[in-house]
């Protein structure tokens, strides 16, 4: 879901120049790597790289046919209209995560990030209660916006155009996470050429800025 908004716009602008039509589907990380793995026939899954390792090793995806995509990190959020909290450096973070009182995250790579970060930082237990996961596919921004939690952590991409939230920042140096998202032609394709037509505009140079409006920074090839 992180890369939502940014293959929307990538595939638009892709169908402008190539006259190739292209859909999307957007789904919850696991659900992806799920249908991928079972042999689902996409042309393209676009995933944390991690993921795409594992349909790599399983056979899934062509052996010449991916591209890391985006490096993503991660932010911290507020509802709009609240004071934003000091989180400058590891050490305001955690005085920040201790006074919240309601705190989201996800069930993608960033929310198993920060789930590690507060083991580090030493505030599991005094936190356990207050912890907040959103459902998948259901962004902690939502939350953050209803005010079903104070403050919330998500990649970047997913908050920066969020009705109804104000993006604190990034996590601070020595916190931050940056995930790797690729993308790679399937080996259930019947359209392999096509396939690959799309991912060589997804990593060439037109594709930056999109990337970067996104809250993202691509890779270079």
């Amino acid at each position: 879901m992180a890369t939502s908004q940014l293959l929307a716009e990538l595939a638009s602008e892709y169908e402008r120049r190539s006259g190739l039509r292209v859909r999307i589907e957007s789904v919850g990380g696991v659900d992806a790597a799920r249908r991928a793995n079972d042999g689902e026939p996409f042309d393209v899954v676009i995933l944390a790289a991690d993921a795409i390792d594992r349909l790599s090793a399983n056979g899934r995806i062509e052996p010449d046919g991916r591209i890391d995509l985006a490096r993503s990190g991660i932010a911290m959020a507020v509802r709009a209209g609240a004071r934003c909290p000091e989180i400058g450096t590891a050490a305001a973070l955690r005085e920040t995560l201790l006074a919240a009182h309601r705190i989201g995250y996800s069930t993608g790579p960033s929310g198993r990030h920060v789930l590690a970060l507060f083991e580090r930082l030493r505030v599991v237990e005094a936190m356990s209660a207050r912890l907040v996961q959103a459902p998948p596919g259901v962004p902690v921004g939502t939350l953050i916006a209803r005010g079903e939690v104070e403050v919330g952590f998500q990649q970047l991409s997913e908050l920066i155009r969020l009705p109804g939230i104000t993006v604190v920042g990034p996590l601070p140096p020595g916190a931050q996470h940056m995930t790797i998202f690729s993308a790679a032609v399937c080996s259930a394709s019947t359209r392999k050429v096509d396939a690959k037509g799309l991912l060589a505009f997804f990593a060439s140079p037109a594709a930056a800025p999109v990337i970067r409006h996104h809250g993202m920074e691509p890779i270079k090839s």
